[in-house]
């Protein structure tokens, strides 16, 4: 084909009655395309090599559907939930981030595989060189545009090959859907359901029910241990990682496991060095008790755990984005992407010097949700 522009142009009469292949010839010149080299890649149709390209191209965008199906299962019904190295079900939920990244991983390089197949084993190989040129497109050009575009569909035999076009459709279609539940998974939840128990987003683990005391629980390692805290095991400067606990949970194994592996539940106490000058939040005066201050370990801006605490600065650190959290400003938000304080839990000491939480949180705990005014 040449590159030089036709001078005569056809009618929109004659336009329409051309044929795509004569459309194609025109656009290519209109557009100063001139085709260098052109080879099909299966100058015979239906041998036994065609069709073997064939079926491993489809086996590849099958294998890339099967990946997909399998992350879809697996991020919907395989065992997510905390488990305890020390449990039965440690394993199985040891293999949840693996397995779901092994599937969609394998998902996304087999749908690539399968492409870049396609276009070296069925693709017609061809050289072009075109000459630029400024301005719109008149309607001529994209009536041809639109022809070339449908012979480049007809020469690269995608029209023919049904195995191929059902298995890429299959597993684009499920990588697809893989994609859109990834980020709405955890999404899925109603706030206002059941809003006063202690299992909504208001509220957390840390509620009492039926005026039962709630009690500062040490975490050992051993979900079967029940340690309570008292003031005097806190050193100055030093802090613990506590769970709520209830007496009616003592002999509940179930009870006591859930209650560690809940994500709003744990609290970090700190206990101040005496003389520090600490900043309190309006309303909340009242929460400490004496140098005792106990927040949510929960990140306010993606609910990471934060843990990593410099007591000297009085600095909590979100290792996940770094957040900077100040304790001895209420928790006060000094570096990185959370906006809003930690929560921080009102505590007290019973009769037998136990510390228990005086009552929940005041505030929903973790990131914002769309329901969420603050």
């Amino acid at each position: 084909m040449s590159g030089e522009k036709p001078t005569n142009l056809p009618s929109e009469a004659e336009l329409a009655g051309m044929s795509r292949d004569e459309l194609v010839k025109l656009g290519t010149n209109l557009d100063g395309v001139e085709l260098v080299h052109y080879e099909e890649r299966w100058p015979v149709k239906g041998t036994r090599a065609e069709k073997r390209a064939e079926r491993l191209v489809a086996l590849w965008f099958l294998i890339s559907a099967l990946s997909g199906l399998a992350f879809l299962v697996a991020f919907l019904w395989w065992p997510w939930k905390y488990e305890t190295p020390r449990t039965d079900a440690h394993f199985l939920y040891s293999l949840y981030t693996p397995v779901i990244g092994l599937t969609l991983g394998l998902a996304v390089v087999a749908l690539g595989v399968g492409a870049l197949l396609y276009t070296k084993k069925f693709i017609p190989e061809e050289l072009a060189v075109q000459q630029r040129h400024d301005g719109g497109s008149a309607e001529i050009d994209k009536a041809t545009v639109v022809a070339e575009l449908a012979d480049a569909g007809t020469r690269s035999t995608i029209a023919r090959r049904s195995l191929i076009k059902r298995t890429a459709g299959l597993g684009a279609g499920v990588f697809g859907l893989g994609v859109l539940v990834l980020p709405l998974g955890s999404l899925v939840r109603d706030p206002w359901k059941n809003s006063d128990s202690k299992d909504s987003l208001w509220h957390t683990g840390w509620k009492s029910e039926n005026g039962e005391k709630v009690y500062l629980r040490n975490y050992t390692g051993d979900p079967h241990e029940v340690v309570l805290v008292r003031p005097e095991d806190v050193e100055a400067g030093g802090y613990l990682t506590v769970f709520p606990f209830r007496e009616s949970e003592r002999d509940d194994e179930h009870a006591l496991v859930a209650a560690t592996k809940r994500v709003d539940n744990p609290v970090l106490l700190l206990r101040f060095r005496p003389g520090q000058q600490i900043v309190k939040r309006a309303g909340q005066e009242d929460f400490n008790y004496g140098d005792l201050y106990a927040y949510s370990k929960i990140c306010t801006h993606l609910g990471c755990p934060a843990s990593l605490y410099e007591q000297q600065t009085g600095l909590l650190l979100c290792p996940c984005h770094q957040s900077q959290f100040d304790v001895f400003h209420y928790g006060k938000p000094r570096f990185g992407p959370a906006t809003r304080a930690l929560p921080q839990l009102p505590i007290t000491v019973d009769e037998d010097g136990y510390l228990i939480a005086r009552s929940d949180f005041i505030e929903a705990v973790g990131p914002a949700f769309w329901e969420r005014k603050s």
